[in-house]
């Protein structure tokens, strides 16, 4: 059955009944997690990853490190309906300016894929990687992830929102996505939310093996596949949930009451700040420095992240599910993985 509105709680929601409208998950502030939810990640006793490679460790040769005279800054490509520009960036250029005594360069990227070989390649130095690609960065490119950003009412993360049309009687619960009358979009082959969880939580939890129960239609993004949902070209899809809340936000044609959730996942951290291990370890105290010691209230960044303050985050406890996740679903770190 369809939820009301006053039957959704965002402390035990009940999906094995009930599908829910998206606009009380989103009034709710269901999107995201707590920081309860990241201390519980950070807190993990987990002395070794459990898929691919551990972070690299700095050289032992002085001579192999990076020293480059400006540092080369990219991101995964934003979800935000307009994007984010290299302005929106500038407080934590100043920063990065002001504790390395090194200017910042804006590096902007149209893939996933792109983004990591920017960093393999020495042609970014720091990056702000999405949740899935972030192994990719690791096992790849030598990031060395170490922050992620909190909301300002200490929110974090995001979760997997298995979305359709408020409308879609068809589609009731995940079991629903094995029919083959009904079309499901997700996001690319590296995404997170928008595909590797959804291909090993939707198998192990309900059975639905993505490109077997249903084929496997790619939109291109989260703001993709949530935008073709509401045109009719998709009928359900899994989406990152914050993805959905700006491309909804964004869009004056959509509306969250055009919109139902059948089924969201517990939060996963979102997509995590990175250097190039590498970088001479001055550069690197500074670059941590920027991130962990700044306030960005009041800031474009601010403004356009969501986020205000940064904390520390180790990979191999805070990426842990996800790898597991990647595992599950036989993920190997190659580039031509990353750009299928």
């Amino acid at each position: 059955m369809l939820a009301d509105d006053s039957a959704f709680d965002p402390e035990a929601p009940n999906w094995s009944e009930n599908n829910y409208l998206s606009a009380p998950l989103i009034e709710s502030g269901f999107e995201r997690g707590t920081q309860a939810d990241l201390e519980r990640m950070g807190n993990r006793d987990v002395e070794e990853v459990p898929h691919g490679d551990p972070v690299r460790e700095p050289p032992e040769d002085d001579s192999e490190y990076l020293d480059p005279d400006t540092l080369v800054f990219t991101e995964s490509p934003s979800e935000d309906v307009e994007g984010r520009y290299e302005e929106d960036f500038q407080a934590v250029f100043d920063r990065i300016e002001e504790e390395t005594g090194k200017p910042v360069e804006y590096n902007r990227v149209n893939s996933y894929a792109a983004s990591v070989e920017a960093m393999r390649s020495e042609r970014a130095h720091i990056a702000n990687f999405s949740t899935g690609t972030t192994a990719f960065a690791v096992n790849l490119a030598g990031a060395v992830p170490f922050t992620a950003g909190i909301a300002p009412d200490g929110a974090f993360g995001y979760r997997l929102f298995a979305t359709t049309r408020a409308d879609a009687g068809d589609v009731q619960s995940i079991e629903d996505f094995a029919d083959d009358d009904v079309r499901i979009a997700h996001a690319e082959p590296a995404s997170n939310s928008g595909h590797q969880a959804p291909s090993a939580l939707f198998d192990q939890q309900f059975d639905v093996t993505a490109g077997e129960d249903y084929e496997v239609n790619f939109s291109g993004g989260h703001s993709q596949t949530t935008r073709g949902i509401a045109a009719g070209d998709y009928d359900a899809g899994p989406i990152c949930s914050t993805c959905f809340k700006d491309t909804v936000e964004g869009d004056s044609n959509l509306s969250f009451e055009d919109f139902k959730v059948v089924w969201a996942s517990d939060p996963f951290p979102n997509g995590p700040v990175a250097y190039r291990y590498n970088l001479h370890p001055d550069i690197v105290e500074g670059i941590e420095a920027a991130w962990l010691d700044s306030d960005f209230s009041d800031t474009a960044y601010a403004e356009r992240t969501g986020y205000s303050e940064y904390v520390p985050i180790e990979y191999r406890k805070h990426w842990y599910n996800i790898m597991v996740i990647q595992r599950y679903n036989g993920v190997e770190y190659t580039e031509t993985a990353l750009s299928e």
